[in-house]
């Protein structure tokens, strides 16, 4: 039997949110057209978010003028039906605020602001870092703390006064550190959203808010209907869909770089036409792509195609 339904987190961005891949032309262009068909699918199997120019959308090699050009594609297509944050995290404080107030500019519902990666800055820069940023538009901010990518880990002592600003409200938590990510919750009103896919369902149990994924581009619905169970005190049927899940993550998260794998399944599942790339990534290969398929079968994820 369910348990008593526990308080619902803060979602100032909803519950199920995609890092959205960017879709390249076979030539490597940008494909509007196939961006806003994207976006349109994901709405419409179980997302109530996007995030447009995340790393899984290849923001390292798109121009600026590409990432405005796709943010306000995407707002056309959903803006009306899903928040939209959009990534401008750099490692460049000015960059950052520049492209804060173009996504502000261009009707972004908020921004996805990404630890300065490569550099290193002690926890104080950091600190400065994002509180500039905010101060730079009216838009609401999430911290994106990957110490993976970024070298450096957002101390809970930084989030703790980072979530003193009005407008610094959630975090995308693919620390990894469940410990330190319930130290946070516990200390402030900042909402988590998952940033590791493997990992949704223990942050979601522990206060978490959403998810912020790759997987969901092909398990939109299952997330979503995780975070129903999740809120339901159903704890049962939400370990059922993270063991029917399970395979789908290992596909995309552990086969080869995550939008490499993704672009791969999207493909497969019929929702793209082809899984192009930018350099340095190159396309998944014919071996990876035959062993993402089997593990996306026993999942029986099977996403109608974008125009359906």
């Amino acid at each position: 039997m369910p348990t008593a339904t526990a308080a619902v987190p803060p979602r100032p961005f909803g519950t199920v949110l995609s890092a959205m891949v960017t879709p390249f032309t076979p030539d490597g262009s940008l494909d509007l057209q196939a961006a806003a068909a994207l976006a349109e699918h994901l709405v419409a199997t179980g997302h109530d978010g996007l995030v447009v120019s995340g790393t899984t959308g290849e923001s390292p090699t798109t121009s600026d003028e590409e990432k405005d050009a796709l943010l306000r594609v995407v707002l056309e297509a959903v803006g009306a039906r899903a928040h939209v944050l959009a990534g401008v995290g750099t490692n460049d404080t000015a960059h950052t605020v520049e492209l804060a107030r173009a996504a502000e500019k261009a009707g972004a519902h908020g921004l996805l602001v990404v630890t300065p990666y490569y550099s290193k800055p002690p926890q104080q820069a950091l600190l400065q870092h994002f509180t500039t940023v905010a101060d730079a538009t009216g838009l609401p901010v999430m911290l994106y703390d990957i110490p993976g990518r970024s070298g450096v880990p957002v101390e809970t002592e930084t989030l703790v006064r980072a979530g003193e600003h009005d407008r610094i409200v959630a975090v995308k938590d693919a620390k990894g550190d469940l410990y330190a990510s319930s130290w946070v919750m516990a200390r402030t009103e900042l909402a988590y959203y998952s940033g590791e896919d493997a990992l949704n369902l223990p942050l979601l149990t522990l206060g978490g808010s959403g998810v912020v994924s790759v997987v969901s581009h092909v398990a939109g619905r299952e997330y979503a209907r995780m975070v129903a169970a999740v809120d339901a005190g159903d704890l049962a049927t939400a370990r059922s869909l993270h063991a029917q899940l399970l395979p789908v993550v290992r596909a995309i998260m552990t086969r080869t770089q995550g939008v490499v794998a993704v672009k791969a399944a999207l493909e497969l599942t019929g929702v793209l036409t082809g899984r192009t790339v930018r350099q340095p990534l190159l396309p998944a290969t014919p071996d990876e792509v035959e062993a993402i398929a089997a593990d996306l079968a026993p999942a029986g994820l099977t996403p109608a195609p974008v125009n359906a």
